[in-house]
């Protein structure tokens, strides 16, 4: 059977699960048209700080974390290595382009370098999410955070391909039609394709025929297979596209900072993906470009006030743990599913007419 044959899955997918309507509502809800018009002229508004350091970060972070929220969210599969990937991705860019390690870069124009990482970084993450797809649970997340953890010892030892500790810098970025594509606004500008992009294609994919199996496999995967489908393709179909998601998370970061380094792809940034995803909400596309806007401000402005009262700057970790601990014990969906309580509260308490409900 084909891997989005759906003929007798859709009925059963479509009352299986609430997040098919959630995810094509957010494209009729006047509240996110009037978000993407403040993205589209934020950089009238804006200076150069905010826009890159504060939007275009928490939109890469944002494009790496969807990528987590596919995976769990709709195929309820765990996975700490999309960080890697994203790492993969970034540091094939820099090998395979050209940067200021002359004697690591090979020198291909951004045109070749781009897709070949984009692939290269795509099939590492398909080939991991077959090892991961034998098992469940518990043993998927850790086979994943291996992966994760011996990336980076591999790339903080290897001094041939990945420069050891120190990483390759002085990445070269795209430059034609005239246009320097790393200054801040037109940079601005592709992040926001990208993540746009990005978000319209999990929406609709999770409304497509293959979204609709990947669904069916989550909640019932015994049912599926008796049914005729392939669960194992469908799940390692699912890893591969969250592994494109990822990569292209991760050229943007190489991108954004002009270097990549082992500190990039630490096993403690694999778990602030995952932090991200849930706390902005694991069951809806937009959760995680909410929870890395969290994530970046509290990076961004907590560390600098710790610092000025004399604490150490790290110590922002602890207040995300803390957050992330009240956010998960309150709305295991995240601040999305906090929102959707709050507004169908409101909604059911006052009804035209005057009427109330409990």
């Amino acid at each position: 059977m084909s891997i989005t044959q759906d003929a007798r899955l859709q009925p059963e997918a479509a009352t299986a699960t609430p997040l098919n309507g959630l995810a094509q509502a957010d494209f009729g809800n006047p509240a996110a048209w009037v978000v993407a018009f403040i993205l589209v002229i934020m950089p009238l508004i804006a200076n150069g700080f905010f826009l890159i350091e504060i939007f275009g970060t928490t939109m890469i972070l944002g494009i790496v974390a969807l990528s987590l929220m596919f995976l769990a969210g709709y195929g309820g599969m765990v996975s700490l290595m999309q960080l890697t990937i994203a790492g993969l991705a970034g540091y094939m860019t820099a090998v395979l382009g050209a940067s200021g390690n002359a004697n690591i870069s090979l020198g291909w124009p951004w045109w070749l370098a781009t897709p070949m990482a984009l692939v290269l970084a795509t099939l590492f993450g398909t080939i991991g999410g077959a090892l991961a797809v034998r098992t469940e649970g518990i043993y998927t997340i850790m086979i994943t955070l291996a992966i994760a953890s011996a990336f980076y010892y591999f790339t903080n030892q290897n001094w041939v391909i990945f420069n050891g500790h120190t990483g390759i810098n002085s990445v070269v970025t795209p430059h034609f039609w005239g246009v320097d594509w790393r200054a801040d606004v037109p940079f601005y500008y592709v992040i926001l394709v990208v993540a746009a992009l990005c978000f319209g294609a999990v929406s609709y994919l999770s409304r497509a025929p293959f979204g609709l199996a990947l669904q069916g496999v989550r909640d019932n995967p015994r049912r599926m297979a008796a049914l005729g489908f392939n669960v194992n393709a469908h799940r390692v179909a699912a890893y591969a596209f969250a592994s494109f998601l990822a990569a292209l998370g991760g050229v943007l970061q190489v991108w954004n900072y002009h270097q990549i380094s082992p500190g990039s792809v630490g096993v403690e940034r694999a778990i602030d993906i995952l932090i991200i995803a849930i706390v902005g909400g694991i069951t809806r596309p937009i959760g995680p470009f909410i929870g890395a806007l969290i994530f970046v401000l509290l990076r961004t402005f907590t560390l600098d006030f710790l610092v000025a009262i004399g604490l150490d700057g790290n110590r922002f970790r602890l207040l995300i743990g803390l957050g992330f601990l009240v956010i998960v014990l309150f709305s295991p969906d995240g601040i999305v599913g906090l929102w959707e309580r709050w507004r169908r509260r409101g909604e059911g308490q006052v009804q035209p007419g005057g009427d109330r409900h409990g």
